[in-house]
């Protein structure tokens, strides 16, 4: 029997070879890290005493190969969501908060009335949206968007930001329109966010982890690809560098999944076009005395007019994402803990008399640069070798660089597989 070496144990090949052990195929799953999940990852803090992420990752209602992949492997009751979709923000500059709550069903009539909608806002701000639909691949997300009054401010930067990890003024708005298209555009049910109960490494990597292991799959850690051997029709051999070959021989018949990030898939194969221009994420956890209630009783809350954006609430930690944050990444963390907080202590109401504990996370490359000039070089699964297929957030998945684009990027690169080992 054929084998499908997956390289590269994040959300996208994880989710490629859970989807190839369901298909009941030989998999061998390598990894350069000594864990699975890549950028979504989870670890004890010492200073916290608490498990956290490493970055907050919003799965949304409309991310149907997150959900297909959760359903495969038995952990679904990872993810907890809103009953109905509701977005609360604060804006710190004058202490305004209002809440975006979209209606079930396509139509939109949630923008009509004022209590749903964001202040200052009208109909025809939100309609003014819908340019997004025409752009080109050279349009920024602001240049579609300049007729939309308070919402550039008060929810498209804010939108732009978290799932483009970049500004409007140069975010895709080729990249953008998907978005809307498949939240806003469905209705309140589509737009409901989801976080995992337990965290990003409990329950979405290690349940896939186990799947594919308990389907005869196997894992091989502190495995580095250093070579990709082929004959210009097909590779021929994988190098790696590790403890032993185990699973390094590459027979006849056999596929590769290339799971890795941009950087590295050029390295190994030159010809291959990739962004390579990347932008960083900040992420502050403070460990609270208590839990503090959000607005509505919500696990987020947006933020406008501060450096902090968004604050994600798990028990008694409080934690906040800043994205596209090039500026605030080559501060120290103890200055970033010290601007950060303001905003949450202002944001929550909550005035301790000294900032709590902190563990600030800098993502240097936390995804590939999502402005007009990347999108041609995001690369589709097939490569000119036929039994070589790519998988990753950064290739031509359609979507932004999410989880959600990941998990389909695996399922697509695992599909492309099973038709090459069916002509073999």
């Amino acid at each position: 029997m054929a084998t499908v070496h997956v390289i590269g144990a994040g959300m996208a090949g994880l989710s490629c070879a859970v989807e190839l052990v369901k298909a009941r195929q030989r998999v061998v799953l390598w990894e350069a890290a000594a864990q699975a999940g890549g950028r979504c990852r989870s670890f004890h803090d010492a200073t916290l005493d608490r498990t956290i992420d490493n970055g907050n990752h919003l799965i949304l209602g409309a991310n149907p190969a997150v959900f297909g992949y959760l359903e495969t492997i038995g952990a679904r009751d990872g993810l907890a969501g809103q009953e109905r979709a509701a977005f609360p923000f604060v804006d710190l500059r004058s202490g305004e908060r209002w809440t975006v709550r979209p209606n079930a069903g396509a139509l939109p009539w949630w923008i009509l009335a004022p209590g749903r909608r964001v202040p200052g806002s009208r109909a025809r701000h939100y309609l003014a949206g819908l340019a997004l639909a025409c752009a080109q691949d050279g349009d920024t997300a602001a240049e579609r968007l300049s007729g939309t009054g308070p919402l550039l401010e008060r929810l498209w930067e804010p939108l732009t930001v978290a799932v483009l990890n970049a500004s409007v003024e140069e975010a895709s708005a080729r990249l953008l329109w998907p978005v809307v298209r498949l939240t806003f555009g469905k209705g309140e049910a589509a737009c409901r966010a989801y976080l995992t109960r337990d965290g990003l490494g409990p329950n979405l990597v290690e349940p896939g982890v186990r799947y594919v292991e308990r389907g005869g799959g196997r894992l091989l850690y502190n495995r580095r690809l250093r070579a990709i051997e082929h004959d210009g029709r097909a590779v021929t051999a994988l190098d790696f560098a590790g403890n032993g070959d185990d699973g390094a021989a590459f027979a006849p018949g056999d596929v590769a999944v290339l799971a890795v990030t941009p950087q590295v898939c050029t390295q190994l194969l030159p010809e291959i076009p990739a962004p390579l221009e990347t932008r960083p994420i900040v992420n502050a956890h403070f460990r609270l005395d208590r839990p503090v209630p959000m607005p509505g009783g919500s696990a987020i809350l947006g933020v406008v007019g501060g450096t902090a954006q968004w604050i994600f609430a798990r028990g008694d930690i409080a934690s906040v994402t800043v994205s596209a944050a090039g500026a605030l990444a080559e501060r120290p963390a103890a200055e970033i803990a010290k601007m950060l907080w303001a905003d949450v202590s202002q944001a929550l109401d909550y005035h301790p008399p000294a900032m709590p504990a902190v563990r600030i996370v800098k993502e240097k490359r936390a995804t590939f640069a999502q402005i007009p000039s990347a999108l041609p070089l995001r690369p589709p699964a097939e490569t000119r070798l036929r039994n070589l297929f790519l998988a990753g957030d950064w290739t031509a998945t359609g979507l932004p660089a999410t989880i959600e684009g990941a998990v389909r990027s695996g399922v697509t690169a695992a599909q492309h597989a099973l038709r090459a080992l069916a002509t073999v």
